[in-house]
């Protein structure tokens, strides 16, 4: 069964609890150590702080949705409150491996607190690109992280070229998505579904996640497509995707019936506080995303910040679990299924990306 009804989530885990925590582990990384040995230490670090998130059965919630059996995989468990700690520490892994000295990569926020803390417990440089216009409440605590911002003029996507031509210049690790390291990202991700498995013992009918670059959507995908592979469940969950209303290429071309993403214009991209961890004129993993929403007979929609917001208190009302309203993306495009008989008789996910 999964791991109680009560509503659970780190209340303490501000910045400075981790910044004490990064400050806990680092002595075991000392550069007295070989190789081997940092990564050995680094690898318990990983296995003891960063995945096993809490899967939470919202009764309160499903009472007023009408969902049948509504279970939220809450990742704001992670050290730095969000999902993107499974990635940041598996690309510090690998960067530790291959002898990197640093890494850098491009956020609007989260993804840079999360490899600001990697990086800082693996005594790796890290250098955190990010738009200038956009609203990154978490800037300062990647500086008191000992990471070096970078403000950028431009979008997300400008920031994640930028850091890309720096890393290469520098000789660092490009942490950025759609790479030569997605495999290691849609690797980390799929230990999603891993979890899930463990605590239901066979796969829900859907899962449903944010979605911006895809990255996380089509990692848990991956993770259930192996376990369906390997017999250890008797179906694949569809996948179900929700981002910021007309906003996201990868919803565009579901609803558009696209044979792939297509990037948006630029100038239609409107930033809000509310969603701009969500937004994306060119998602880096789209098309992974896409073909995982189709291939798994999924569905894919827009959400206002409307929805967001209400969503978000809905949950804190509920069920005692205080999010951003961007992390509830997946929840409201679960809510919007095609059929009203959807949501019957089953067990459904909601990933919840992100405490507030």
């Amino acid at each position: 069964m999964p791991s109680g009804d009560a509503p659970f989530y780190r209340s303490d885990n501000t910045f400075q609890t981790y910044l004490n925590l990064a400050e806990q582990y680092r002595p075991m990384l000392h550069e007295a150590l070989s190789t081997a040995e940092k990564l050995e230490a680094f690898e318990f670090i990983t296995d003891k702080e960063v995945g096993d998130t809490p899967l939470i059965r919202a009764r309160n919630t499903e009472r007023e949705t009408g969902i049948n059996q509504l279970f939220l995989k809450f990742e704001g468990g992670n050290p730095s409150g969000t999902q993107k700690d499974r990635i940041a520490f598996a690309q510090c892994m690998d960067a530790l491996r291959r002898g990197y000295p640093g890494i850098a990569l491009a956020t609007c926020g989260n993804y840079g607190a999360a490899c600001a803390l990697a990086a800082r417990i693996a005594q790796l440089n890290c250098f955190v690109f990010i738009p200038e216009k956009y609203h990154a409440s978490r800037s300062n605590e990647i500086t008191l992280l000992g990471a070096t911002v970078v403000p950028v003029r431009g979008d997300y996507e400008h920031a994640v070229e930028e850091a890309r031509l720096f890393a290469a210049k520098a000789d660092l690790y490009d942490a950025n998505p759609g790479g030569s390291n997605t495999p290691i990202q849609l690797n980390a991700y799929a230990r999603i579904a891993f979890e899930i498995y463990d605590e239901l013992r066979d796969a829900p009918a859907a899962v449903a996640a944010p979605v911006s670059n895809g990255s996380v959507l089509a990692g848990i995908y991956k993770g259930f497509l192996s376990l369906y592979h390997r017999g250890k469940t008797s179906r694949i969950p569809a996948m179900v995707a929700g981002s910021a209303q007309g906003q996201n290429p990868i919803i565009n071309a579901f609803l558009h019936h696209k044979n792939a993403c297509e990037d948006l214009s630029p100038q239609q991209i409107h930033e809000t506080p509310t969603n701009e961890p969500l937004i994306s004129w060119h998602a880096l993993d789209g098309n992974l995303a896409l073909n995982a929403i189709r291939n798994s007979h999924g569905w894919a929609t827009n959400v206002s910040d409307k929805q967001l917001i209400a969503l978000a208190k809905m949950l804190k009302d509920n069920d005692g679990i205080s999010v951003l309203p961007a992390a509830t993306a997946g929840l409201a495009a679960l809510l919007q299924h095609p059929g009203a008989d959807k949501l019957q008789h089953d067990r459904f996910i909601a990933i919840i990306t992100a405490k507030k």
